[in-house]
């Protein structure tokens, strides 16, 4: 009996790591055969439990929606995670949450052990959250998101561009990236057939989702690259190309983004840097530690000069 009810809380864990899982891959993790899974799965629903089935040679089960909210089966360092993120969302970021990130953090020390416990304090003890003053983000309009990317359905949402005018836009939903205070959604544009970067705090979702669609495959291994890249270049209000006497790998090393840079010889290359204003990219062209050239661009030499002038005249008589 004993193993049996193990087994039980193991199915129930893996049924909520998956949207789904075909029955022999489940059996398989399960170590009985598919007769036992379904035996399982029975008992499961007798205790309340809304597992679905989905017959023929590519059925599965999944865990559906039900009355109650089933126990969160959390290993230790799930319970950790879990904890860090309800203490860094009570702080702020997402709108809305914290009061409910408190008090689902009280009762999660309520049940912690001890020894993971002591572990989440030693985390707290030792960092500091700094609130940001970006825009926030409605938490229903993550989950949102969050629940459409998990069931492949297409998302409409209303949204708000730069210019501040807005349009409808319909999107095959792919993944939600944070970076640094903004949220940001990839999705593959239908209308526009090609795949775009939407910020979270511009999308006003219209429900309920629309159909179900195959996942496509990003043109970038790394989503959170392919956000830093796309995001970070399309702010640049302000563009130069100039040669750095300096290696790729080196400038690249230096860039807050990733860029791509023309080789001319073993201590030079052509890159293509941008910024809000002249001024502010002169700046930062200084911090690179090493030679350049600028080609083309009074607006950017002109600030360079400035700059220099206002250093030398800085700097004075003194040695």
């Amino acid at each position: 009996m004993l193993e049996t009810s193990a087994r039980l809380l193991r199915l129930l864990s893996l049924l909520q790591v998956r949207v789904e899982w075909g029955g022999p891959e489940l059996a398989g993790r399960l170590g009985v055969s598919t007769r036992t899974l379904r035996a399982d799965v029975e008992k499961l629903r007798n205790l309340g439990y809304p597992v679905e089935a989905r017959p023929g040679v590519a059925g599965g089960y999944r865990l559906g929606a039900g009355a109650a909210l089933p126990p969160l089966l959390l290993d230790d360092d799930e319970a950790v995670a879990v904890a860090v993120g309800l203490r860094t969302a009570a702080a702020g970021g997402v709108a809305g949450i914290e009061e409910s990130s408190v008090r689902a953090l009280v009762k999660l020390e309520q049940v912690l052990p001890s020894r993971l416990r002591h572990r989440v304090r030693a985390i707290q003890a030792a960092t500091v959250a700094v609130s940001g003053n970006g825009p926030t983000v409605d938490a229903e309009v993550l989950t949102v998101v969050a629940g459409a990317i998990r069931a492949n359905e297409r998302l409409r949402f209303d949204y708000v561009k730069r210019d501040r005018s807005t349009g409808v836009r319909t999107v095959e939903p792919h993944r939600l990236v944070a970076w640094g205070q903004r949220w940001y959604l990839v999705a593959w544009d239908n209308e526009r057939d090609d795949w775009r970067t939407f910020r979270v705090d511009r999308i006003a979702p219209k429900t309920p989702n629309g159909p179900r669609f195959t996942p496509r495959e990003l043109p970038e291994e790394d989503v959170a690259e392919y956000v830093k890249t796309v995001v970070g270049k399309s702010a640049w209000q302000f563009r130069a190309n100039v040669r750095v006497y300096a290696s790729a790998e080196y400038v690249q090393s230096r860039m807050p983004i990733p860029i791509d840079a023309e080789v001319l010889d073993d201590g030079s290359c052509v890159v293509e840097f941008g910024s809000d204003t002249p001024d502010q990219l002169a700046l930062w062209l200084g911090m690179l530690d090493c030679d350049f050239e600028v080609h083309d661009k009074p607006e950017l030499s002109a600030a360079l000069r400035r700059m220099g002038d206002r250093y030398y005249r800085a700097a004075g008589d003194k040695p």
